[in-house]
């Protein structure tokens, strides 16, 4: 400390210098809370509506859409993974949007309450295989970047897709708190041309429904399929709820009788699917 000066003396007037150590920590302390107070503040999303994001999964990157739904923000919401069919891998990251979820998600852009990740898996590639790593992994990071609800995480998909949310429930269980496949199945004994389609968890037992359900049975689950489908047969569907039935599993089944294969159609516009899927909690 600096002693005061005498009278008419041009000696500094006495002050008081902070320890280095003090100036620290008040400026950690206002950071602390200049953080606490950005997160309390997040922006709400007025309107729903999709951002495009990129994913690095063995050295290469993938990009994926993202629907944000209206009042994100507001505290942490479901999030569902839907994976697409055949038809719609690429890489451009547009063709995913073209069928099945994200259709009718533009006609619900301010009231569908979910956050939705819309993977796209590459071209000659499956969801049970490589394809499936990548779907994870853009899941992985939407729930960090978007604070989504890890016990209101659903998985659906159609076609390759519906195949894909079997196989990725059968290697997750306990992630999902619900599961939609729409035209999907185990196996594909009813065909030589996709052997790489089939659901590898349960590939090699000898009765791959009774051993998924095994697996599955405290999942809830609805199923769809079309009872005209000419690509993937609705048997494929009707085994599975008739072996998660007798595991005592909560599952429903749907099956339009006229419809083919386009069964995602009708069973995205089914109201009631939606009141069913956000009751479910893991």
């Amino acid at each position: 400390m600096i002693t005061p000066a005498s009278p008419g003396s041009t000696r500094p007037s006495s002050f008081r210098i902070p320890s280095l150590r003090l100036a620290l920590r008040m400026l950690a302390l206002l950071s602390t809370a200049m953080l606490l107070a950005g997160c309390a503040t997040r922006p709400v999303s007025p309107h729903g509506g999709f951002v495009e994001r990129q994913v690095e999964v063995a050295g290469k990157t993938h990009r994926y859409q993202v629907f944000v739904p209206a009042g994100h923000g507001r505290g942490r919401m479901p999030v569902i993974l839907f994976l697409h069919g055949s038809g719609e891998r690429g890489e451009d990251n547009q063709l995913q949007m073209k069928v099945g979820l994200p259709p009718h998600l533009r006609q619900h852009l301010d009231d569908f309450p979910a956050i939705v990740v819309i993977p796209q898996a590459p071209a000659e590639t499956e969801w049970t295989q490589e394809a499936g790593t990548i779907a994870l992994a853009a899941l992985d990071a939407s729930m960090k970047e978007f604070d989504g609800d890890p016990d209101r995480v659903y998985l659906t998909g159609l076609s390759m897709g519906g195949y894909g949310t079997w196989e990725l429930a059968l290697q997750q269980p306990q992630r999902f708190a619900a599961l939609v496949p729409i035209c999907g199945g185990l196996t594909v004994d009813w065909t030589d041309q996709r052997p790489s389609m089939v659901a590898h968890s349960v590939a090699n037992v000898p009765d791959p429904f009774a051993e998924a359900a095994r697996r599955l049975k405290h999942v809830p689950v609805w199923i769809f399929h079309g009872g005209k489908d000419d690509l993937v047969p609705p048997v494929q569907s009707r085994r599975m709820d008739a072996a998660l039935r007798q595991a005592g599993g909560d599952v429903r089944y749907t099956e339009f009788p006229d419809a083919n294969h386009n069964s995602w159609d009708p069973a995205y516009a089914t109201p009631e699917l939606w009141t069913w899927l956000f009751q479910q909690h893991r």
